[in-house]
């Protein structure tokens, strides 16, 4: 059963919407030249308007996050951060979250700074879960021709069906009354976001349809690794105007920890106000 009385973490990585708790996890950082990973943005736009985003003149910071959601008596994690390099089991313990106790875990797409703690020593890292992985993005990555260059297909993902522990999942699917998935394509064909509605408040888990909070304003900045950048500049622009439209909670497992805050909009600009 769910230890929903063991969360010990400050309430900066913590908070609610409804009866639905979220732990934010962290599994380490990436620091890359932005316009390396930005190809459509400039250094000067980075070090003149994002300064705090910066760690130098030069890189940025990208959080390899998850999140952990307690929703109906079940726990469910969120993508599992990029293996075993990271520290996101270390993470979890701290945090009063149970490998043993997570009941599903949801990979919102099949990059490797995702699913990199699906296994731990050849078996499930969460030994009683469910993995949830989106149908279309698994069809998409096991393509003969897409799975030669991403050896954590094989590696993190294909495991787990033989395990049997996998389950592809059509969009829209509902992990619990309060969790429903939203197909949110563009990052990858299959990318999946999560929406959280509860008491009549209502949360969204991002995943990768943003990567940075200067994205909040620069839309159209797509990551060089999105396979669809069309789409995914439609999806981003779509999503981004729903969640500041109706003032929804967001958590952005790329964002700055604990990756918790709003899209709000001053002076024709739209901002990322992180909590």
């Amino acid at each position: 059963m769910a230890a929903f009385g063991r969360l010990i973490m400050s309430d900066n990585y913590r908070t609610t919407v409804g009866k639905v708790q979220l732990v934010s996890l962290t599994d380490g950082h990436f620091e890359p030249v932005p316009t390396d990973v930005f190809q459509d943005s400039d250094i000067e736009t980075w070090q003149s308007e994002y300064s705090a985003l910066m760690i130098d003149k030069g890189h940025t910071q990208f959080r390899f996050g998850s999140v952990a959601i307690y929703s109906s008596r079940k726990i469910i994690v969120v993508d599992t951060g990029a293996g075993p390099n990271g520290c996101l089991i270390d993470d979890m313990g701290r945090k009063g979250v149970e490998r043993d106790d997570v009941d599903f875990v949801l990979i919102t797409h099949l990059h490797a700074d995702h699913t990199g703690w699906t296994l731990l020593e050849g078996e499930p890292t969460f030994p009683n879960a469910r993995y949830l992985v989106p149908k279309d993005d698994y069809a998409y990555w096991t393509q003969p021709n897409v799975i030669s260059n991403a050896p954590n297909i094989e590696n993190d993902v294909a495991p787990l069906k033989s395990l049997g522990v996998m389950d592809l999942i059509e969009p829209n699917y509902i992990i619990t009354p309060e969790l429903t998935t939203v197909h949110t394509p563009g990052h990858t064909p299959g990318h999946t976001s999560l929406a959280i509605s509860s008491n009549g408040e209502n949360g969204f888990v991002l995943g990768d349809v943003a990567h940075s909070p200067a994205q909040a304003h620069y839309t159209d900045w797509n990551p060089n690794f999105d396979v669809d950048q069309e789409l995914s500049r439609e999806t981003r622009n779509q999503v981004l105007d729903e969640l500041e439209e109706q003032g929804i909670l967001v958590q952005a497992g790329h964002f700055p920890e604990p990756g918790f805050g709003h899209f709000s909009r001053k002076n024709n600009r739209r901002y990322w106000l992180g909590v």
